[in-house]
């Protein structure tokens, strides 16, 4: 199975004893975000988990400890650099120490396990389309030399946006596409695989490739090993990944992102930190009688070891 411990929340940022402690004692429990009477057990060991998916905006508090489970497990990490500064994304980093941070994470683990993210991609009267080019040019330059890959998608217009992000400007088709053929440019000048996320259209056009980001094609080419050959069921509709379990939990991220999607509003995030304990098996709080733990199915996507054999498969 594959583990992901990103998309609902910056857990690599803001709850990093708390993952490594999992790791460590080899488990961890997870509440189901639909039914929350409902908590499945994940195994944390190498037997059980063909790699580990990491997602964040700042690695930093992790890196001198990320050893303790680059050294046991397959892994990937995907790293959201964008062109917003506070005023969008207040609880992330600036650019240049981003981008600082990606370079030492990628010294450590090789840039082959390394994607960056430029995601998403929305307008306002100070985020333009010439800002995002000129922003993605300059970014490109200096990560080029550190990373596997590039990913990017336009912003997604949920409901939520108009109250948390009101001042944001719908793309146009002309501006999709303005920023696909420049964003294409720039990373074919720099020898950058640009390839899009989720349902954001089709730019072949301009080199860059529809895909998932969470295949087992890249994570098995990133960690040299052999998956079989399976289906990409996809995380949501429109999606090319391969399935995944997050270890994380809605409402619990800090970055405060105006168009985050996995936060209700930034203060139901900070509220709900308060019953985070490092030493609990789960994110928020604890087991509760009422709960109905269960163990979660775990099953390998590894193609079995053939003799003598030399190549990764070809998915």
């Amino acid at each position: 199975m594959i583990i992901n411990t990103g998309a609902r929340t910056d857990t690599v940022q803001f709850y990093t004893e708390w993952l490594l402690r999992r790791f460590s004692e080899g488990y961890v429990l997870v509440r189901n975000p639909l039914f929350p009477n409902k908590v499945n057990r994940y195994e944390l060991t190498p037997d059980k988990v063909d790699c580990v998916v990491f997602c964040s905006k700042n690695y930093r508090p992790i890196l001198p400890r990320l050893h303790e489970i680059t050294d046991r497990f397959n892994t990937y990490f995907h790293y959201t650099i964008t062109a917003y500064g506070k005023d969008v994304e207040p609880g992330v980093p600036s650019v240049e120490e981003s981008m600082e941070t990606l370079v030492e994470l990628s010294a450590l683990v090789g840039k082959q396990r390394v994607a960056w993210r430029y995601d998403p991609v929305l307008l306002t009267r100070d985020y333009t389309v010439e800002r995002h080019c000129e922003t993605f040019e300059r970014m490109a330059g200096v990560l080029v030399p550190h990373i596997d890959r590039c990913i990017f998608s336009f912003v997604e217009m949920y409901k939520k946006l108009d109250a948390n992000m009101p001042e944001i400007i719908p793309l146009t088709e002309a501006d999709r596409d303005t920023l696909a053929k420049s964003l294409g440019d720039t990373a074919r000048r720099h020898g950058i695989r640009l390839q899009t996320c989720g349902t954001n259209g089709d730019f072949s056009r301009y080199g860059i490739h529809a895909s998932g980001c969470m295949t087992l094609e890249a994570l098995g080419k990133a960690n040299g090993v052999a998956f079989r050959t399976l289906k990409h069921k996809g995380l949501r509709e429109g999606c090319h990944c391969i399935e995944s379990r997050d270890i994380g939990a809605y409402d619990t991220c800090l970055n405060g992102c105006k168009y985050c999607y996995a936060n209700k509003n930034p203060q139901k995030a900070f509220e709900n930190r308060k019953l985070h304990d490092p030493a609990s098996s789960l994110l928020l709080g604890h087991v509760r009688p009422a709960d109905d733990v269960s163990q979660g199915a775990q099953r390998s996507f590894l193609a079995k070891k053939q003799p003598n054999a030399t190549t990764l498969l070809d998915l």
